[in-house]
Formats: structure tokens, sequence, C-alpha cells
């Protein structure tokens, strides 16, 4: 039997990610001869970990935090949805051609699509937050041809920035406004801030949430976050960022094997270890 090609994760902190054990169900479930590991860069030694890893056979990485950026200085071809997002968080190394691509928005539109069962056309969208994870989504949601988008952030200048650097190639509305100022007229809501790692809350109005809104933090946990807990509390419907994580791993899996692999057994299995 040919040795497995070599994928990878990596980041700093990394010990955490759930990837490896995604990889590994979608390649036994499509018949991929591949390996997946963990990859701990050093914050100064992305680019030497990466050409290391690359010159021991490797074929491809997901990138996680901190090196989002780095990687998209690195590849020397991108796709349109990574070079909207100004980020990237997978690599494909095809002889000296190294592509980027930004899974994270289309895994976020594919979870809320086909696994909440959401369509998103003619949808008002909120996207609290105006940072990477935030950026991504973006080309992905606008795609989907909602009614309208309206990024807030605490920082409102760079909700602004945002929201004229994708204007100029849409034809849908894209506003943009401070937390505070948000009022009650949305159909989803997706929480892009830092708050959901620390369990805090974005300050926006608690109007905002009430029964048929859909509500989404891109972070996951054993626990619903504190955000999800405050909209659920209101009435909206809630959905935490691991659909997001399988959806985004099951693209880039496609970007570097051909092969789109079944989400919906992976995302139960996932969520049954994550509340065992």
């Amino acid at each position: 039997m040919t040795s497995p090609d070599r994928y990878a994760v990596i980041g700093n902190p990394i010990a955490h990610s759930k990837s490896p054990e995604i990889h590994a169900r979608f390649a036994a479930q499509t018949g991929q001869n591949l390996s997946y590991e963990r990859l701990l860069a050093p914050l100064d030694g992305f680019a030497a970990t990466v050409r290391e890893f690359v010159a021991h056979g490797g074929r491809g990485l997901n990138v996680t935090v901190p090196f989002k950026l780095e990687a998209f200085e690195m590849a020397t071809a991108l796709t349109k949805r990574a070079d909207a997002a100004g980020a990237v968080n997978t690599l494909r190394f095809d002889g000296d051609v190294i592509l980027g691509d930004n899974t994270d928005g289309i895994g976020l539109v594919n979870d809320i699509v086909a696994n909440a069962g959401v369509p998103l056309a003619g949808k008002r969208i909120l996207l609290l937050g105006a940072g990477g994870a935030a950026r991504g989504v973006i080309l992905p949601f606008l795609e989907q041809s909602p009614a309208a988008l309206t990024i807030a952030n605490r920082t409102v200048g760079k909700a602004f920035e945002l929201a004229q650097r994708f204007s100029g190639g849409s034809h849908i509305a894209i506003d943009a406004c401070a937390f505070g100022e948000l009022k009650d007229r949305f159909d989803l809501i997706v929480n892009g801030t830092s708050a959901g790692l620390s369990d805090d809350m974005p300050a926006v109005p608690a109007s905002l949430f009430h029964p048929g809104v859909l509500v989404i933090d891109m972070v996951y946990g054993k626990e619903p976050t504190r955000f999800m807990q405050f909209a659920a509390q209101h009435g909206a419907a809630t959905r935490d960022g691991l659909g997001m994580l399988v959806e985004q791993a099951a693209e880039s899996f496609f970007v570097w094997r051909g092969v789109r692999p079944d989400t919906a057994p992976v995302l139960a299995a996932l969520r049954a270890l994550l509340q065992a």
C-alpha cells in the first residue's frame, strides 16, 4: 500500500483542535488514503514550519489562529474568497504553487442553509464584529443574495471600512454602525466578535432577539455561550459554531482531494463527543 498523503492543521496553540478527528472521519467515509496531524508552529516560525512540512511530503494545511494572515502572505495564488477575506485558512501545495483559500465563510453558509435549513436569499443579516472571522464570511453571505447586510462593531470605523470594501462589487445594501445604534430588523444575527472566546457579550440591544430570528455564535463548546443563552431567553433560535467547523473542514477536504464528504454523520458524532 502506498504511503498516505500528509495533511495537518497548523496553529499555536493547537492541542485543542478537532480537525484531525473530523478529517479522519472524512477519509474513512470517502476511502481517501491520507494522514492528518496537529502541527504546533512557534509564534515567530510559521513560514519555516510550513516549508519543513512541505519538504517532508506535506500536501495541504488547515491554518488556525494566529497564522491566517501569514498564510495569506505566503500563498502564491489566491481564490476569490481568500482574496476578499484577506486571510487564508487552507493551503494546498501543488509543485511550486501554494494555493491559499478561505473556507470559513462558505462553511458557515453551508451550515445555515443545509444543516439549519434556513435559506439566506432575501434575508436581513446582521454581522457582529469586523475582524478576521467576520471578514471571511461577507462574500459568501453576499453570494446568497440577502436583502441587506449590516456590519456592527465596537470600533465603528472598522465596520465602515469593511462595508465600503464590499459595497463596490455588490448591488446588496451594506450598512455599518456601532453596537448601540442597532435597531430590531434582522432575520439572522451572527456573532463574529472575539467576545464568544471569553464568553463575554457584545453590547447590543436586547430588542434584537425575539422569535423568528436565528442567532449564531461562531464559537462552540459543551454549553451554549452567554450570547446564545441571552438570545434564547428572548425567544430567538440559536446555533453554535460546531457546524461551521465541520462544513469549513469539508470544503478544505474538497479543495485538497476533489471529493465532497457527507458532513451530517460527522457533525452528529462530534456533537455527541462534545456532550459526553
